[in-house]
């Protein structure tokens, strides 16, 4: 998508938009590139007119690989074919961010099964991970299909899958609400190895319970939400890995943030960071996605991974857009807690 973000202004009053690329996968594939140094692709469809150039544009300036974007041919108006748009708000202190999306119709929300190759990919090509999730799942009927497709096709050559689940109520008001979501995600959440989310995502795509959570409120008790672990274990016992970031919301500006990451049977936290200062929180999960798939690539370890993830998710916390700008040294410095030094 397009991210248009008014800056320290509202949607509903600024004069001036600064843009960004964006998008749960992509956030993910970016950050992998730019920040870990791996090499990565989106594959994903744009109209063909001079907004999807600009995606496009920026996206190589991310160094993701664009060879796998399908361009689809633009009626002038944008009535069968457009690309999705999504308004931004950082949000600050107690006015929370707010997301506008304006994506009906989009290129993306049309793909369907037999769209992408992936027996190539997966069998030929050899990719080594291959991470979707949620969001593009809730788009349509075909998207939902597809990603089961994909899923598939990667779990038969031993590609390792991630999905997070990223639930957003406003994707499938129209689609049959949160029972729609549970269906869609229960049967995907089958063919997966490695689980993320947080407490939310949890309890309304996969329809678990976490005692004493309330959506909403921001704030999760870890012994809680291990117990619901154990029982999504027993429901999925394919996930080799789930993981969440754990955020008490204070403010918009202002979170305490830490991570959890289930594998092999144990538990595994990075450390809590208390009142986390936050620039524009948009992102912060996508980013602790990558880095948890790099360090899982990088050393097979989960306490590196989560470490990696929450150090991550935190920094890009701190820059505007939705997408990472951090770099492995930043990362790995504020692992270590050296990362606010001034560096001369």
């Amino acid at each position: 998508m397009l991210r248009l973000d008014p800056g320290e202004g509202r949607v509903r009053s600024t004069r001036g938009f600064n843009v960004w690329e964006g998008g749960g996968e992509y956030n993910v594939a970016r950050g992998l590139r730019r920040c870990f140094g791996q090499r990565t692709a989106i594959c994903t469809a744009f109209a063909d007119n001079d907004v999807g150039r600009l995606i496009e544009d920026l996206i190589l300036q991310g160094g993701v690989d664009t060879q796998f974007i399908q361009w689809r041919p633009y009626d002038g108006i944008g009535r069968s074919v457009r690309n999705g748009l999504n308004f931004t708000e950082r949000g600050f202190g107690l006015r929370g961010a707010l997301g506008v999306a304006d994506r009906g119709h989009s290129a993306a929300s049309q793909l369907k099964p037999g769209d992408f190759n992936w027996e190539d990919l997966f069998g030929q090509t050899g990719v080594r991970w291959f991470h979707t999730g949620g969001i593009f799942s809730a788009l349509s009927e075909t998207t939902a299909a597809l990603t089961l497709e994909a899923i598939r096709t990667a779990k038969r050559h031993g590609t390792v899958v991630s999905y997070d689940l990223n639930y957003r109520p406003s994707l499938w008001r129209a689609s049959g609400g949160i029972r729609r979501a549970q269906e869609v995600n229960r049967e995907l959440a089958r063919d997966v190895e490695v689980l993320i989310g947080n407490e939310e995502d949890f309890t309304a795509c996969l329809g678990l319970e976490v005692k004493g959570f309330s959506p909403g409120s921001g704030r999760i008790d870890s012994a809680a939400f291990e117990e619901m672990i154990g029982e999504l274990i027993k429901q999925f016992p394919n996930i080799k890995v789930a993981a969440t970031t754990l955020r008490a919301v204070k403010s918009a500006s202002r979170n305490d943030w830490g991570a959890l990451c289930w594998a092999a049977g144990e538990f595994y936290r990075a450390p809590k960071r208390e009142d986390l200062e936050i620039l524009d929180r948009v992102g912060g999960g996508d980013s602790f996605a990558s880095g948890l798939i790099f360090g899982f690539l990088q050393s097979g370890d989960p306490q590196k991974a989560v470490e990696y993830g929450a150090a991550h998710g935190a920094l890009a916390m701190t820059t505007p857009g939705d997408t990472s700008m951090a770099s492995l040294k930043e990362v790995e410095a504020l692992m270590q807690g050296t990362a606010a030094r001034i560096r001369r």
